[in-house]
């Protein structure tokens, strides 16, 4: 029997100009092994030219999008985009991707279907390897990868629904969920993917499966449970994206996931300000978050790893409202408790 790998952690942080750099060496400082930053540009600075400069100051961190879509650049665009940080990183870039939210609404097209996300990733990854695409009937190659020694970037599927998890794990080089962080929710999405790798003949053993987790490690649980009623309301929002089914999830969730789809403020998406969170209660905070003291966090955080995660990403909040800079600071700050005493019992 092998040894069970350890567990790769990484934060979710939004670029900012001025600040990804610095924070970018505090959090490898912190233990963690990714940093990823969305690529929602009407609601954050652009991730790639922040991230490469997070690379000079940081020597083992990976660095990545989290997450990027396939609505809002060319695949060829992203391609590049990805290869030059992987380049510039020495090899330690990352591409999370999903089917686009915030980054799609603010500019009034739709979100990417099923189909359309694995299209664009395999599209992507043909770039990435210096393959010819056929765009119509146009031969499209990224002709400035020739002769560069530069490793495809893996791709990381963000998902949520049954259809989607199930087309992850058919191609990511690793998956990742977005269904909060209550036990038996990270316990269905597992099952669903190991089902499906079964199904297809796939080894378990050649994929990474994690999970965004909800987590504010705070001494004081009204604290930590306020500062996380924001990302509950948004993570609760992905399972009820519209016309999403809705059939199987739990009831705790089903109803607020409903209330999502003709309720969500998109307009105030991952700020506390949206008019969404007075219907997120503490009750569901706790069952679907995971607020409160260090050694709540690692118990609770313990028992969904324990379900066969292989890696973790932090989806925390931050005290601090505005501005943008100061808010990504503050989150950091916030994390610095969990990095200090929850973190090293995993390592």
């Amino acid at each position: 029997m092998n040894a069970k790998k350890q567990t790769e952690f990484g934060i979710v942080m939004e670029a900012s100009a001025g600040y990804t750099e610095m924070l970018a060496r505090e959090i490898e400082a912190m233990g963690f092994d990714y940093l990823l930053c969305p690529d929602t540009q009407n609601l954050a600075p652009d991730p790639y030219g922040q991230l490469a400069l997070a690379s000079a100051s940081t020597d083992q961190l990976h660095l990545g999008t989290g997450v990027t879509n396939p609505v809002t650049r060319d695949a060829a665009v992203t391609a590049t985009a990805l290869m030059t940080l992987q380049q510039e990183s020495d090899g330690r870039a990352i591409c999370v991707i999903g089917r686009g939210d915030s980054s799609a609404a603010h500019i009034g097209v739709r979100n990417a279907t099923t189909r359309q996300l694995r299209e664009y990733v395999e599209t992507v990854r043909a770039y990435m390897r210096g393959e010819t695409v056929m765009r119509g009937e146009t031969e499209s190659a990224l002709r400035w990868l020739k002769g560069e020694d530069v490793a495809p970037v893996p791709i990381d599927i963000a998902c949520t629904g049954p259809k989607t998890i199930q087309m992850a794990v058919e191609v990511g080089d690793r998956i990742s969920f977005a269904v909060g962080s209550a036990p038996e929710r990270v316990e269905w999405a597992l099952n669903t993917a190991t089902e499906h790798l079964k199904k297809i003949g796939r080894d378990r053993d050649s994929i990474s499966i994690g999970a965004f987790v909800n987590l504010v490690c705070d001494q004081d649980e009204q604290t930590a449970i306020n500062i996380g009623r924001m990302i509950a309301g948004m993570v609760a929002h992905f399972a009820g994206m519209k016309n999403a089914p809705l059939e199987h999830l739990p009831p705790q969730l089903k109803e607020l996931a409903r209330h999502m789809q003709d309720q969500y403020d998109m307009e105030h998406h991952a700020q506390e300000e949206a008019k969404h969170a007075g219907e997120v209660s503490d009750d569901f905070v706790e069952w679907f978050s995971i607020c409160g003291a260090p050694d709540k966090c690692a118990s609770r955080l313990q028992r969904i790893i324990d379900l066969g995660l292989d890696h973790v990403y932090l989806l925390g909040g931050s005290p601090v409202a505005h501005p943008h800079g100061e808010r990504q600071a503050g989150m950091v700050r916030q994390t610095r408790l969990f990095a200090e005493q929850v973190l090293p019992r995993f390592r």
